[in-house]
């Protein structure tokens, strides 16, 4: 019986009745004229997936195609679009077109809009929004950059600690078509102070004509409006909420930061991260959408700066050439790859504790005391592999002569000494960039690698010279 069930349900799920129209598909109803079929079929795609098929119609389509969309639905579709594609639609826009689509949004959206666009685009938004809107856009964008009071929206549920259930229910009702969320909502004092909150289960489950003070949770974890927006972020991942309310200096609750808000910007943060971590600019729109010059501009000052950075190790390496013996340099390209790998190693791991809120600058002492014991770890192992590697595959296999046990020892000390202190770099750059405000993801791979590089090879040649008796 269950079984039969599960094949029902699956059915359901699999027919061809539920599937995602493409956007070849809706344009032929629109060219059919088929307005009603149109719209029908387009409801059934999330905004999101609708967002993604306006990249496959015609640029000249394209607006026709959204004009057609209920005005509601088209919102929620709009937010999900590149900027480059919502500032073509805006431009489409009439002055009276662009004031009701703006009445569709919530003003968070409106700012994040905002934000990608031109300022004449900016300028023509504000406008035509309504007067009271206007207003709080304004006071929204007058936040710091990156904080807290950027990603937050005014529109919550407020409810005062003297009403009853059945009063909140009432107003949840009158209001919600307005607010960004319902599941929580927050009970503020008259002088608009947080002082609890209260969700709707709670509220449902309650006797109708208990008080909200005798049920609101007055343990509330709130941020301020100055948070940096990541750290607020993070407490979602932290606490599992929905969404969070934003406070002023006074305790005023002004705003709310939701769910979606947050994963937009880890997910944000974590993009820039990334290309830091890879030493390019961070980009603001796709790579497939991105032109090649953009990209270029974003790459080439990196490159450059990590080309000449690598000037030391070329230094380094004149600076013991008279002084080498020519078999040493076989081994260059094995150090320096494996100090670079174990740097980045640490770096990644100090970073990602960083942004997680793992590791606080207190900290510091902590995280190199464990790097140094995994540093002797990974050092002396892979010290004695390399020491087994150079007498076994360069001496005997490849019948090196030059290559002796001095040699092979030389190797494996100046190896594991490289790796320990790679790991302290590694671990310790990003911690130092935190400390004088840099972004911690800066102090990556390439740099860390490009500095790792130089001292181990100063390691390497000083361990040499002293084994082979060599005068530097």
């Amino acid at each position: 019986m269950e079984n039969k069930i599960l094949d029902e349900v699956t059915e359901i799920w699999i027919s061809p009745e539920n599937n995602i129209p493409k956007a070849d598909e809706l344009l032929a109803l629109i060219k059919d004229k088929r307005i009603t079929e149109f719209r029908e079929a387009a409801l059934r795609i999330p905004p999101p997936d609708m967002a993604g098929l306006f990249d496959g119609v015609p640029k000249e389509e394209r607006v026709l195609l959204y004009r057609l969309l209920p005005k509601d639905f088209a919102a929620e579709v709009f937010i999900e679009m590149s900027a480059e594609l919502e500032e073509e639609l805006i431009a489409s826009f009439t002055d009276k077109e662009l004031s009701e689509f703006l009445s569709e949004l919530y003003l968070d959206d409106t700012v994040d809009i905002i934000e990608e666009m031109p300022a004449i685009v900016v300028k023509r938004i504000i406008k035509n929004s309504s007067g009271e809107n206007r207003s709080l856009i304004n006071e929204l964008l007058r936040y710091p950059k990156d904080s807290a009071g950027t990603i937050m929206t005014p529109e919550y549920v407020k409810l005062k600690p003297e009403m009853t259930v059945k009063e909140a229910l009432s107003h949840i009702r009158e209001v919600a078509i307005d607010k960004e969320t319902v599941y929580t909502c927050y009970v503020t004092d008259d002088k608009r102070r947080l002082i609890g909150l209260v969700t709707a289960k709670k509220l449902m489950l309650s006797n109708l004509d208990t008080k909200l003070s005798e049920i609101m949770e007055d343990s509330v974890i709130f941020a301020l409006t100055t948070d940096d927006k990541e750290t607020v972020a993070n407490k979602f991942n932290k606490y599992g909420f929905i969404a969070l309310p934003v406070v002023d200096n006074e305790h005023r609750l002004v705003g709310i930061v939701t769910v979606d808000d947050a994963i937009y910007v880890l997910r944000e943060e974590a993009e820039e991260d990334f290309a830091k971590m890879a030493a390019i600019t961070p980009a603001q729109t796709e790579y497939l959408k991105t032109p090649a010059t953009k990209i270029f501009k974003a790459r080439i000052p990196w490159l450059l700066l990590l080309m000449i950075s690598a000037t030391f190790s070329s230094a380094i390496l004149s600076y013991f050439e008279a002084s080498l013996i020519p078999v040493l340099v076989l081994f260059v390209p094995m150090l320096m790859d494996t100090g670079g790998n174990s740097g980045s190693q640490a770096s990644v791991t100090a970073i990602r504790g960083l942004s997680t809120g793992e590791v606080e600058m207190s900290d510091a002492l902590r995280v190199l005391w464990k790097e140094i014991r995994v540093g002797i770890l990974c050092g002396v192992s892979l010290g004695v592999v390399a020491f087994g590697k150079v007498l076994l595959v360069d001496r005997l296999i490849m019948n090196n002569s030059a290559v002796t046990l001095t040699v092979a020892a030389a190797v494996a000390l100046a190896l594991t000494a490289t790796i320990i202190v790679a790991k302290i770099i590694g671990s310790l750059l990003p911690l130092l960039a935190k400390r004088i405000g840099f972004d911690p993801a800066v102090m990556a791979s390439p740099f860390i690698t490009t500095i790792v590089d130089a001292i181990g090879l100063i390691v390497y040649f000083m361990i040499s010279a002293y084994a082979f008796g060599l005068t530097v």
